[in-house]
């Protein structure tokens, strides 16, 4: 089996180095120079420092040669803001196509298969998500991940090229569920970081303590099961690897993206300054409108990531958003 991972971040060079220890592989550079280095120091020092590639992987920024073969399987690793481009040139690729962002598409608010069906609806698509920071896939440190496609045969093809000692690869048909739960984990991790960034307001320790954080993870899988739902998901795809594993590990774990963007909001830094001084994208930042828009479509409440969505806009503070959430009305417990 051939493999071409289209993007040469944190998260793809990472996927590319652990498929290149079992099946010829490449990984793709959209910037010549960034190849250049990537292929002559072998290791990624601007998205993943001190990760050493192995010897097999080809490194390549020529996208045809990347993709040479027609039965070359395609994993794009771009952020969400590029993925309707690399879908647009993948179309008539027959090897199958599996994307790794997360997030609905800013302005036109479509997730992934829905941007597949519009720009390359004969290609044979599907999602591979679940919990996973990049450096610790590189590391070979165990990950369990979800392939999700509608159709078996990439399904079955996703398991052949990455299911390994390392990387443990489940599969599902609910492509809807498994994006909808990495993309709304993104909104949901920037609410926990602000919780745990606030100033010290309880016996003068900073964040708003652990039953909080708890209480917007569990109250978030609710909001995210309800829009997954609404959209055509299975109510139980949501608890397993791409909803609530994926929800856990953003929300909680140091090395997330949202959760740092969050913690420095809280902390009284301006989001312009917080997005580049992180380096990398945040894919909840540009989602949460997207994700709030769907859901009003929808009609379905989803109350953190409105809040999340003011903060992030400047109509409410930290503080604010958290006394309007922490003032709603007493309910009943339900998704």
């Amino acid at each position: 089996m051939n493999l071409a991972v289209l993007g040469a971040g944190a998260w793809g060079t990472a996927l590319a180095a652990r498929a290149a220890l079992r099946h010829p592989t490449v990984l793709w550079a959209r910037d010549a120079t960034q190849a250049d280095v990537i292929r002559s120091a072998r290791s990624n020092p601007r998205y993943l420092p001190g990760v050493m590639l192995p010897a097999a992987l080809r490194i390549e920024s020529d996208f045809a040669a990347a993709l040479a073969g027609d039965d070359t399987l395609a994993i794009v690793a771009t952020p969400m803001a590029a993925l309707r481009e690399m879908l647009e040139r993948l179309d008539g690729h027959r090897g199958g196509v599996l994307w790794l962002c997360k997030g609905f598409e800013q302005d036109s608010g479509l997730l992934g298969h829905e941007i597949a069906r519009t720009v390359a609806p004969t290609l044979r698509v599907g999602v591979l998500s679940g919990p996973s920071f990049a450096i610790e896939v590189a590391r070979g440190q165990p990950t369990a991940l979800v392939a999700a496609s509608a159709d078996a045969a990439l399904r079955d093809a996703a398991v052949d090229a990455l299911h390994s000692e390392s990387v443990r690869i489940y599969t599902s048909d609910d492509a809807v569920g498994v994006e909808v739960g990495g993309a709304v984990k993104n909104v949901l991790a920037i609410a926990t970081g602000i919780a745990d960034g606030m100033p010290a307001r309880f016996d003068g320790r900073d964040g708003l303590g652990l039953n909080a954080r708890a209480a917007l993870v569990t109250r978030g899988l609710a909001e995210m099961t309800r829009l997954g739902v609404a959209l055509g998901a299975r109510a139980e795809t949501f608890m397993g690897l791409s909803g609530l594993g994926d929800l856990v590990l953003t929300a909680t774990g140091d090395l997330s993206r949202n959760r740092t963007v969050g913690r420095l909001l809280a902390q009284g830094l301006a989001l312009p300054r917080i997005l580049a001084d992180l380096g990398h994208v945040a894919e909840g930042v540009s989602t949460a409108p997207m994700v709030l828009a769907r859901a009003l479509a929808a009609g379905v409440e989803m109350p953190i990531t409105q809040a999340v969505v003011a903060v992030l806009q400047g109509a409410l503070t930290p503080a604010q958003a958290l006394e309007r959430l922490m003032g709603r009305d007493a309910r009943s417990e339900s998704i």
